[in-house]
């Protein structure tokens, strides 16, 4: 959720401080009212229905405690961030109990204390509508926010950023690294009626893409039958998702740089003029820099398309989140199968972060989804999950000739904590540093090994 589009009213009786905490807001873009007592405040929530309402504690008539209490039986989504003097921050917290968000000291010490939990409750108020919005969206398959996100904080502020505007969006990052559940967050929480419209402009022969995007006139083509409405057309009031877009070809481009500058554009074999407002979220695994440079892509597209681009880190640089989103996986992929699987264990999720993924989150998905085919009982082997083909990566150096042997996991496994031993002089707490896992792991392998002195 974005400064513009987010409302607040400020409640309290001494007029003074509601001119200058407002003026705060209002300077750096946030949509502000005011009132001065509880009384009118209820119209002013009924009337400007504000995200956040900032209110004094103590008020004569209606208190900010009674305020919050009546407001959140009506609108349970509206934060509430509470003033108070020194005298009563007893009361303040007594007063989150009962759901406010949080609670400042008067006299305020400076205005970045303001801004700082005002921003803080945006940040709020954007994950509750992701949460309302992915539980809404269950034919969509969208994941929870928790692990559409997991160690991606810095995409998840993004996206809210982004999302309320119509800014066109450049998704980028490696294959299977979740580019279109992102775009249809971004469509989602945008608020926009119309619809999400995918294409995929790598799949499309090259002669074709200009009717797909664009549309045709009957007998516009050998095969033209009938009109068609083209993406644009179908994504009107809503959003198109170009995907793979490193992938199109040169003439288009040059039709959909038109589209980007003056929303305008014809279908092939017609002479109407026909316009779209539908907002434009492009995607590519590619480096369009390069592109650029070999001239397979068009350098003033990219500037329009890149307003504001987002890259998603692969999962190998955020293994931290490898073990939650593979719990979430697991339970989507037995459920679909219909075999009733055991969690993964602490010893499983160190394997799969060892691995490198290079497809990322689709690969993680596949293997799992194979191991669960394969086990036998209700728990999946760790053979099943990184076979001989999904462990490539899995090699050493084995002679000064630089020839490689792909081995199983569990010598590998085996090698590498006999050489981080030799190199700690059996030192086990360095070692289990060293090889990234911990302690208690790093025992039980080496009494599964028979390393033990």
């Amino acid at each position: 959720m974005s400064k513009n589009n987010f409302r607040v009213l400020i409640v309290d009786d001494e007029k003074s401080l509601t001119i200058l905490l407002s003026r705060i807001l209002k300077d750096v873009g946030y949509q502000v009212e005011t009132a001065l007592s509880g009384e009118e405040a209820q119209k002013k929530i009924r009337n400007f229905t504000p995200n956040l309402v900032i209110t004094d504690l103590k008020m004569p008539g209606i208190s900010g405690l009674e305020l919050l209490k009546e407001t959140k039986r009506e609108y349970p989504e509206i934060d509430f961030i509470l003033l108070t003097a020194y005298a009563t921050v007893e009361n303040a917290v007594e007063a989150m109990k009962e759901g406010a968000l949080d609670y400042l000291v008067k006299p305020l010490k400076n205005p970045e204390e303001l801004r700082l939990a005002v921003s803080k409750a945006v940040e709020h108020q954007g994950l509750i509508n992701v949460r309302q919005i992915l539980k809404e969206q269950i034919a969509e398959d969208l994941p929870p926010s928790e692990i559409l996100f997991a160690g991606m904080d810095h995409v998840k502020r993004e996206v809210l950023e982004v999302a309320p505007t119509n800014a066109t969006v450049l998704l980028l990052g490696e294959s299977g690294t979740g580019k279109t559940l992102i775009a249809k967050v971004i469509h989602h929480l945008s608020g926009v009626k119309g619809a999400f419209v995918y294409l995929n402009c790598g799949a499309i022969p090259e002669n074709l893409i200009e009717s797909e995007l664009f549309g045709h006139e009957k007998g516009a083509f050998t095969g033209a039958v009938k009109t068609k409405r083209g993406k644009f057309e179908l994504a009107q009031d809503g959003t198109i998702f170009l995907d793979e877009i490193g992938e199109m070809p040169l003439a288009a481009q040059t039709k959909l740089l038109r589209v980007l500058q003056d929303r305008s554009f014809e279908r092939v074999g017609g002479t109407t003029v026909l316009t779209t407002n539908a907002r434009i979220i492009a995607a590519t695994n590619q480096d369009l820099s390069e592109a650029i440079k070999n001239k397979r892509f068009r350098e003033d597209l990219y500037y329009r398309l890149s307003v504001f681009p987002i890259t998603l880190p692969p999962l190998r640089e955020r293994k931290e989140a490898i073990g939650e989103i593979a719990q979430y996986l697991m339970q989507i992929i037995s459920t679909k199968i219909g075999k009733k699987i055991s969690p993964l264990t602490s010893y499983d999720v160190e394997v799969l972060m060892s691995y490198s993924w290079p497809g990322n989150v689709r690969e993680l998905y596949n293997v799992l989804e194979r191991a669960i085919i394969l086990s036998r009982g209700d728990k999946i082997s760790l053979s099943s999950l990184l076979d001989e083909s999904n462990n490539k990566n899995a090699i050493e150096e084995a002679t000064e000739e630089e020839t490689v042997l792909v081995k199983p996991l569990k010598d590998l496994e085996k090698e590498a904590i006999i050489a981080a031993l030799k190199k700690t002089g059996g030192h086990r707490k360095r070692t289990a540093e060293l090889l990234g896992i911990s302690i208690r792991s790093l025992q039980y392998k080496i009494k599964q090994y028979g390393l033990s002195e």
